[in-house]
């Protein structure tokens, strides 16, 4: 695949600071679809009472939503740096939005697994187009927004349903209505949203399955990898099998404990890139490898001990090192890329990130269980 020039992106040459007017759209619509990526969170057991069906198929379902991410990303990871980013971005939305629709009116499991498969890949494609808009629009807080908006968004769908499903109606519809609604609004406003990069030739060359690492950012790919797969990982856990491992463990079966425990993971995330944001990057690199295994630690401790508190005292601890090493990943690799490159680096970023996370979704069906789970 031929590489795109270098060129200049569009928002150099604005500079009366039209770009920058919309960091808060481009950061809202980053959390919204986060937030829809853990909406279900809270809901699998109801969906397991209502259609009853196993654990198995559960993992089955978060994985088709992990591979299709993927997916995504291999595919369309670079689109937008050839295309456009808004392009790339309106089409997310609308694959959104049918995945909402998909979701509200959900009658079975099949249903379920539809609605995640296109969510994951409209996931996909909002993560690399979002994030390169976002460093395109401004190169200081694009890092900083790419890191904590996720964390926010994360916290927000899981917690937000969780209340729902405790205090409102139509719990397994509720949450997605406001989602589609948010996605719709942020379809129709795309239109006064500024392009940030000029179109290049080699569209359809972009669509062949690969991953793009410049030259120059590949020596740092490799060292902040490690660490952020491994907060990744625990991230993919807590969305998906959190609230089975919390029943599992405690005997308690309400969706608000799953809704919390992602939200004391995030949350904590999304405050230790506040705190970390002024600080050198390297030092969230070691302060998530720090705070990561120490925080799985005191969560195996009370998994095994029965302790609900103990768990989210993990969770935090955990969090932290899990926001700590995305903000220091994010800002020591984000500024090696030229501007047409930025797509398909946080297209590899992601793809690098959440990869072991989509297999280990096969593992724990074969793995000794405790209590059942």
């Amino acid at each position: 695949m031929s590489l795109p020039s270098q060129g200049s992106t569009l928002s150099d040459l604005k500079s009366d600071g039209r770009a920058r007017s919309h960091l808060g759209f481009l950061a809202f619509t980053t959390l919204c679809f986060f937030a829809a990526s853990s909406t279900p969170t809270p809901l699998y057991h109801l969906y397991q009472e209502a259609w009853g069906f196993s654990s198995g198929v559960l993992t089955l379902i978060f994985a088709v939503y992990a591979f299709s991410l993927l997916a995504a990303l291999l595919i369309g990871g670079s689109l937008s740096d050839y295309l456009g980013r808004r392009p790339v971005i309106f089409g997310a939305l609308l694959l959104q939005i049918v995945s909402m629709l998909l979701f509200i009116f959900a009658s079975d499991v099949s249903w379920l697994m539809a609605a995640r498969l296109l969510q994951g890949f409209a996931t996909g494609l909002a993560a690399s187009a979002l994030g390169a808009a976002l460093l395109d629009s401004d190169s200081v807080k694009g890092p900083l927004i790419n890191s904590i908006s996720p964390m926010l968004g994360m916290a927000v769908g899981a917690l937000g349903t969780a209340l729902l499903v405790q205090f409102a109606p139509l719990p397994l519809v509720l949450g997605y209505c406001f989602l589609l609604a948010a996605f719709v609004a942020q379809a129709i406003y795309l239109g006064r949203v500024e392009e940030t990069v000029s179109r290049q030739p080699g569209v359809w060359q972009s669509l062949k399955p690969s991953l793009h690492v410049p030259q120059q950012s590949r020596r740092m790919l490799w060292l902040v990898l490690p660490v952020d797969i491994a907060a990744w990982a625990l991230g993919g856990f807590f969305l998906s099998l959190s609230p089975s491992l919390l029943a599992a463990a405690t005997g308690l079966n309400s969706p608000l404990n799953g809704g919390l425990a992602v939200a004391a993971l995030t949350l904590s995330g999304a405050l230790a890139i506040l705190s970390l944001r002024q600080r050198e990057p390297v030092l969230g690199l070691w302060v998530g490898a720090s705070f990561l295994p120490l925080g799985v630690a005191v969560i195996l401790l009370a998994v095994n001990l029965g302790m609900l508190w103990l768990f989210f005292v993990g969770a935090v601890v955990a969090g932290i090192g899990f926001g700590s090493s995305f903000l220091g990943a994010l800002r020591m690799l984000m500024p090696t890329a030229h501007a047409h490159e930025r797509g398909g680096l946080m297209s590899a970023f992601w793809y690098s990130a959440t990869w072991p996370s989509a297999y280990r979704h096969w593992l724990p069906d074969s793995l000794p269980t405790r209590q059942g789970w």
